[in-house]
């Protein structure tokens, strides 16, 4: 039996692996810290509370006080927290720096001065910047972010190597590519088209729509997490991608398509300053190291989102009074 500490896991990602780890390790004891802001949903781990070895603390990482409090008999760290909407990055860059930067900054001193045995820091290949036609990225590739939240992953990043390298602090991060899948706030792509969709609204798509992402099922990117805690070596970095890549046009016509909704919803609009052209993971690493292969091919990882949120109508009706929708009425596609 283990003792894990999760951050932001009221959100997408983080929720998703607390849900997966408890059905996996139901011996493992699991605290949970997020601050619940406007992305963190509690209804996300409802069916959680109550059960043995779970507990929730509401807070904020760059709490290094309250850090050093809930580190108190802890194992391992998963850092899911984190600002993570490129939109909301360029409206307002300085909450991702608190955040990213300096909330990450908190949790590894109180992580170091609690000797915890492992810190898995969970980042994006968007710390990568952008490819083009050809290529993919690997764990070697240089840093070259282009907007204010990938700048500030990938100062996260940095300060989680320093860590490694200064003090010989246990860390791995891992770089994933685009998740999807249920529980994701609607103002990423998917989970905003079939939203949109489901109530006959009009679906925006950036530029010509052919901006290209590597879609990875969030289960499988659970799946990559437990391989690096149980297996990953600490300094290093892993890749976790899909292997999935789709235009964002690709994406919207195929949920359109699911829906048997016409493709006149679609409306093509300016496009987001600084877009990434396209992303594409080179996972071979984890795959030959650590033994981990993604089990959801996009279709039917795609079908089975399209299942949940179907499901779901009342969690998309409580966050659909418009609050989720991007500054200037526009879709994100990021992690």
């Amino acid at each position: 039996m283990q003792s894990l500490l999760v951050t932001g896991g009221m959100g997408f990602i983080g929720s998703n692996f607390l849900h997966y780890w408890k059905k996996h390790h139901p011996e493992d004891r699991i605290r949970h810290v997020d601050l619940l802001t406007y992305a963190g949903n509690r209804d996300n781990v409802r069916s959680l509370e109550g059960q043995a070895g779970y507990e929730f603390v509401q807070g904020d990482i760059g709490n290094e006080e309250l850090m050093m409090q809930v580190m108190r008999g802890i194992d391992i760290v998963v850092h899911f927290a984190a600002e993570s909407h490129v939109d909301r990055s360029i409206h307002s860059p300085r909450s991702f720096v608190m955040t990213n930067v300096v909330g990450t900054q908190s949790l590894l001193e109180a992580a170091r001065r609690n000797n915890i045995q492992k810190f898995v820091h969970v980042s994006t290949d968007e710390v990568y910047g952008t490819l083009g036609q050809e290529g993919a990225f690997h764990e070697h590739t240089p840093l070259a972010p282009n907007s204010p939240y990938s700048a500030s992953k990938a100062g996260s990043d940095l300060l989680v190597r320093a860590y490694y390298e200064t003090y010989g602090f246990p860390a791995v991060i891992t770089r994933c590519s685009n998740n999807y899948g249920p529980r994701q706030f609607p103002e990423k792509l998917i989970p905003l088209i079939i939203t949109r969709a489901l109530r006959d609204e009009l679906i925006p798509v950036y530029g010509d729509g052919l901006h290209v992402r590597d879609w990875l099922y969030v289960d499988d990117h659970c799946s990559a997490i437990e391989r690096v805690i149980e297996a990953g070596v600490p300094g290093e970095v892993y890749n976790i991608g899909g292997h999935n890549e789709r235009t964002n046009i690709e994406v919207v016509r195929r949920i359109l398509k699911l829906l048997n909704k016409p493709e006149d919803q679609i409306r093509y609009v300016a496009d987001r300053l600084g877009h990434d052209r396209r992303y594409a993971i080179d996972s071979s690493k984890i795959r030959c190291e650590l033994g981990w292969t993604p089990a959801y091919p996009f279709d039917l990882g795609i079908q089975m989102t399209l299942d949940w949120y179907v499901n779901e109508r009342t969690w998309c009706e409580r966050i659909a009074d418009g609050s989720y929708r991007d500054p200037d009425n526009q879709v994100g596609d990021h992690l």
